[in-house]
C-alpha cells in the first residue's frame, strides 16, 4: 500500500448563481488527498494517513475517498473544524485563501498517529501539512520512525503564506528531503528552497547533495526531469491539453508516478538505487498524461485507469 501522509481539506470554487453572483461550491481537495484519490482510480493500492473532521465536510472528503478505493484505516477523526481553501481563477491559475486554525488537520500530534498496517510499503508525504504546526512535526516524526524501510516521495508544494517561521519550516523540510528517496518539486518550489542564480539543474543537483536519492524538476509546460544519484537525467515533455484550470495537476502527476512505480514493483526501498532510466521515463509520462487529462476539466479530478486507454492527451 502506498500510504499518502497529509492534508486533506475542502476547496471552495467560485461558480456564478442563479443571480449572476459568483458562490463558492465545495469540492474535495488538499494535495496529499488529491494524490490519494488519483492512485486509488489509477488501480494501486493507496491508503490517507490524515486528521478529519466529523462535520459534514469531513463526511464528504470520507465519501469521495471510499468512492475512489481509498483506504481510511490510517484516518485520524475529531470533532475539529474541516481546512477550508477559498479558490480564485486567474486564467485558469488557482491561488488560495485558507480557513485552517484549530482544523482537524492541522491539529494532529505525534501521539495521535496510529501504528502503521504491515501492507505499508511506501510513504508519500506533501503540501501544507508540512508547513502547518503542530502537525507539520507528527508528519516528520512518523518519517523519522517509519520511512527506514519504506520507500519515501516528498512533494513540499510550499505555499509561503502558511510558513509562519522561515527557518523552523526550512530546517524540517531539510531534514525530509534527506530521509526522502524522491523529491519531486516545481521550479518555483526549488527556487524557494534553494535561493540563488544557480540553474535549475544544479539546484536539483544541491537537494541530492542534501541525502534525496532521486529528484524529479517539474517545469509546467517544459515538461518534467529526474535527476538520479549517479548522474542520469531523464525529461518527459509535458502532454498537450485544453487547460481548463490548473488544480491538482502536480497532484495527480505525483500519483501517476508513484502508480508507474508501483505496478513495475519498484517502490522497494532496497530496490531503489537500480531504478532504470527507462523505468523512469514510464514513471514521469504516466504523471504527464494523467496530469493533462486532470487539467483539461474543472477542479481536481484525477482520471481513472479506463479512461487513459486511447487517451491522446
Amino acid at each position: 500500500m502506498i500510504l499518502c501522509c497529509g492534508e486533506a481539506l475542502i476547496d471552495m470554487i467560485p461558480e456564478p448563481t442563479v443571480s449572476g453572483a459568483s458562490g463558492f461550491v465545495p469540492h474535495c481537495g488538499g494535495a496529499v488527498f488529491n494524490t490519494a484519490i488519483a492512485l486509488g482510480r489509477l488501480g494501486a493500492t493507496a491508503g490517507l494517513l490524515s486528521g478529519l473532521s466529523q462535520d459534514m465536510f469531513g463526511q464528504q472528503l470520507t465519501t469521495a475517498l471510499t468512492q475512489s478505493g481509498v483506504d481510511t484505516a490510517h484516518v485520524i477523526y475529531s470533532a475539529r473544524p474541516t481546512t477550508l481553501a477559498f479558490v480564485q481563477l486567474t486564467d485558469g491559475q488557482a491561488r488560495y485563501t485558507f480557513m485552517d486554525e484549530n482544523s482537524a488537520g492541522r491539529m494532529l500530534t505525534p501521539s495521535d498517529l496510529p501504528a502503521l498496517q504491515p501492507e505499508v510499503s511506501a510513504l508519500y508525504f506533501g503540501g501544507i501539512s508540512l508547513a502547518c504546526e503542530p502537525g507539520a512535526d507528527a508528519y516528520a516524526a512518523l518519517l523519522a520512525k517509519e520511512g527506514s524501510d519504506r520507500l519515501v516521495m516528498l512533494d513540499p508544494n510550499i505555499r509561503p503564506g502558511f510558513i509562519a517561521d522561515a527557518t523552523r519550516y526550512r530546517d524540517r523540510l531539510e531534514g525530509m528531503i534527506a530521509q526522502a528517496d524522491i523529491v519531486k518539486i516545481s521550479d518555483e518550489d526549488l527556487d524557494w528552497i534553494v535561493p540563488g542564480a544557480d540553474t535549475h539543474p544544479q539546484k536539483s543537483r544541491a537537494l541530492l547533495d542534501l541525502g534525496a536519492r532521486t529528484v524529479i524538476l517539474t517545469q509546467g509546460a517544459q515538461g518534467a526531469t529526474a535527476y538520479l544519484r549517479n548522474g542520469t537525467e531523464v525529461h518527459v515533455p509535458a502532454r498537450p491539453a485544453q487547460i481548463v484550470d490548473t488544480v491538482g495537476a502536480g497532484d495527480t502527476f505525483n500519483a501517476g508516478v508513484l502508480a508507474s512505480l508501483s505496478q513495475a514493483g519498484w517502490l522497494r526501498k532496497d530496490r531503489w538505487a537500480d531504478i532504470t532510466a527507462a523505468q523512469m521515463h514510464d514513471a514521469l509520462t504516466l504523471g504527464a498524461q494523467v496530469a493533462a487529462i486532470t487539467v483539461s476539466r474543472a477542479g481536481a479530478n484525477p482520471p481513472w485507469a479506463h479512461e487513459l486507454n486511447g487517451s491522446d492527451t
